[in-house]
């Protein structure tokens, strides 16, 4: 529990995330919190965190879905918090990616216990990276800078979001669904326009020549791709 810095609660309950926030605040541990689905994915795609505590019963889309969005690009643990003892909803929260799965109403004894048992289990790759260098570029993300050449670029949050996407999938193509789906929720996957304008932009401001992209490769009707 010390090793821990920032954690995400996305829970509809005000009553329970208080009671988290609050343990978590005594120990110095920096608390994000969201009641929304979509947005705990957004939050967790600008500034990572290293744990999220997440209610499977959310008033926009189930967190189940949310530790499966989340887990198709990051190593973050998840813990589950759901009302449902089911079986069935353990495993579908377990098949998604979550690493633990806590019924309600629950103890901060025994929630404290499973973070330990996880993290414990992850070790250090449960640990978001937190600082990226490629070529004269540096991305600082708990800083939230991108430094080329000895000078700050700035990106709009969106930009810095879809750059982080692409450095936690370096070499690895991610779709244009995907990203959309962690920016902007499940109603714009048809606003692929977005996506090419955000990538112009990083190109001008990243790349040494964006007409001829280095780093920051489209994968054409597919996605994008980061090539270190």
């Amino acid at each position: 529990m010390n090793k821990l810095s920032k954690i995400l609660i996305i829970e509809d309950e005000p009553q329970i995330r208080k009671v988290i926030r609050s343990n978590f605040t005594d120990q110095g541990v920096k608390v994000l919190e969201s009641y929304l689905g979509e947005e705990g994915i957004r939050i967790h795609a600008s500034d990572p965190v290293e744990l999220i505590i997440l209610d499977i019963g959310l008033p926009d889309i189930s967190g189940i879905e949310v530790a499966r969005r989340i887990r198709e690009w990051s190593a973050v643990p998840i813990i589950i918090l759901s009302a449902s003892g089911q079986e069935r909803d353990k495993i579908d929260a377990l098949d998604a990616g979550a690493d633990d799965y806590l019924t309600k109403p629950f103890s901060m004894a025994e929630l404290q216990a499973r973070i330990r048992a996880v993290t414990r289990r992850l070790g250090s790759s449960g640990i978001e990276q937190t600082f990226y260098k490629f070529g004269n570029i540096e991305v600082d993300v708990q800083s939230y800078k991108v430094i080329k050449a000895g000078v700050e670029v700035h990106l709009t949050p969106k930009e810095f979001a879809f750059l982080l996407i692409l450095l936690k999938n370096i070499n690895k193509i991610v779709t244009q669904k995907f990203i959309i789906n962690s920016l902007w929720g499940a109603n714009h996957e048809k606003d692929t326009h977005y996506l090419r304008i955000i990538m112009k932009n990083l190109r001008s401001k990243l790349e040494e020549d964006p007409t001829r992209p280095k780093f920051l490769i489209t994968e054409l009707g597919v996605g994008y791709r980061f090539v270190e």
